[in-house]
């Protein structure tokens, strides 16, 4: 008779262990994330060894930090100054970055990017893919241009496979694309499934801290966005990237969601081309290109990204009801934000906005959620109510609050010099900025305390 394989659930989101199916995790609180999935096997060698080196007096003791020697990391850049700022200067030797995104949106050739990059400026290179053939890499390695002999290329899934190879030539980079397509027979587990992927990642974890080799692995989203597998996968890694936009588009942004070696604030811009993936080193340009000029509901407004200042064009079309409620819809930006913000234009300057129809959108397609954005949605969505254009050369930014109070905003001089730098002669922003703030030349600033004195500026 067959041995019966026992089998757990997991949870997808948190990697909680139970021996029966929960309606709700009761580590994360998240419902309907429990999985069925084959048991680990037990292994007396492991505990027998543990033991025998704790009586062995191999056993590592506490010191303080005082004791630890300090040395600096050790970076290398990949190439793209882009990716490297996301990194926070350039990649750790010896760290473990985790890439996710959707399907088609570019993952395999920016990694395929940067390794041609690394392996050009004599970094040893090895590109694992359990996805595709190696004529299939051959031919969209056509397109990016020519590649050095130091990257070299294996279409391999068995994960001791793998790493026999990996330490038998001891690169500096391997990349794995990608970590769902690993498969370790001794793993009861069908490959891309919660367990495997915990193994494979925690196989390859450990190869790093003990060699130096510097893994970057490829990750398949969820229908939620999330890299599918357990969440404690983001733990183990020192860096979780998320390549986002629209596969149909031309622009790619790429995230830091976490980061052990640098700020999750920074993002990188790219543009998606025939010849592969293109830096972009002036994002505020390409979102604004295209602008139209003389429009109602166009207005310019600026965002902070980690130390990065971005100019965006927040646009707005408001139009009268057809129906018994007005319909609200936003694409870039916070909805909620969007209709407390509307709220307050009705509440606190009178305009009738319940009988209206309203629609924001941040073209260029990127998203931002801060509350400098405020005053710039406020002026688009009263630019559209009265059709009356605003100045193509002003910029705005600023938080509004419920009272209709216009709110002072960080770092309001890295904006106002973009904004100049950009060619824009006009600036709105909170009164409250105007103190140890340096006028760039050229520039008129404006300064506001409340939604009243923009009408009046409009």
């Amino acid at each position: 008779m067959a041995k019966k394989i026992r089998t757990v659930f997991f949870c997808s989101s948190c990697g909680y262990e139970s021996a029966k199916w929960l309606g709700q995790c009761p580590a994360c609180k998240e419902w309907n994330t429990m999985v069925e999935a084959p048991a680990p096997a037990k292994t007396a060698g492991a505990s027998s060894a543990a033991m025998s080196a704790g009586h062995s007096g191999i056993r590592r003791k506490p010191v303080p930090l005082s004791a630890v020697e300090e040395t600096g990391e050790e970076r290398f850049s990949t190439g793209f100054s882009e990716l490297d700022r996301v990194l926070g200067g350039g990649v750790v030797a010896g760290s473990m970055v985790l890439l996710g995104g959707d399907p088609g949106i570019g993952k395999s050739t920016i990694l395929l990017q940067a390794a041609r990059n690394m392996a050009a400026s004599g970094i040893e290179t090895i590109y694992i893919s359990g996805e595709e053939s190696l004529r299939q890499i051959k031919m969209r390695g056509k397109r990016i241009g020519e590649i050095s002999d130091r990257l070299r290329f294996l279409c391999e899934t068995d994960l001791d496979a793998v790493t026999a190879t990996l330490q038998e030539e001891k690169p500096r980079l391997a990349i794995i694309d990608s970590i769902q397509t690993m498969y370790s027979a001794q793993v009861q587990a069908s490959p891309g499934s919660i367990t495997q992927i915990r193994e494979a990642t925690g196989v390859l974890l450990r190869l790093a801290k003990e060699t130096g080799i510097t893994f970057f692995l490829v990750g398949h989203v969820t229908k939620d966005g999330n890299v599918a597998g357990p969440r404690v996968l983001e733990h183990m890694v020192d860096a979780v990237l998320y390549f986002e936009g629209d596969r149909y588009a031309s622009y790619r942004v790429l995230r830091s969601v976490k980061n052990r070696f640098g700020s999750t604030n920074e993002i990188g811009i790219f543009e998606m081309r025939a010849d592969g993936l293109s830096e972009v080193l002036n994002p505020s340009e390409f979102l604004l290109s295209g602008r139209p000029h003389d429009v109602g509901g166009s207005v310019v407004t600026c965002s902070m990204e980690g130390t990065r200042p971005l100019l965006l064009e927040v646009q707005a079309l408001v139009c009268r009801t057809s129906y018994g409620y007005p319909k609200r819809q936003s694409t870039g930006t916070d909805f909620n934000r969007v209709s407390l913000l509307m709220a307050v234009i009705e509440k606190r300057l009178g305009v009738p906005m319940s009988q209206f129809d309203a629609y924001i959108n941040l073209a260029g397609g990127i998203r931002q959620t801060e509350p400098a954005l405020d005053l710039g949605i406020v002026m688009a969505i009263l630019s559209s109510y009265r059709n009356v254009p605003a100045d193509d050369h002003m910029i705005v930014f600023g938080e509004v609050g419920l009272s209709g109070e216009v709110r002072a905003v960080s770092v309001a001089q890295m904006r106002v010099q973009e904004a100049a730098k950009m060619g824009f002669t006009t600036c709105v922003l909170p009164r409250s900025n105007m103190r140890r703030l340096q006028i760039p030349e050229g520039m008129r600033l404006i300064p506001v305390s409340s939604l009243a004195e923009l009408v009046d500026i409009l």
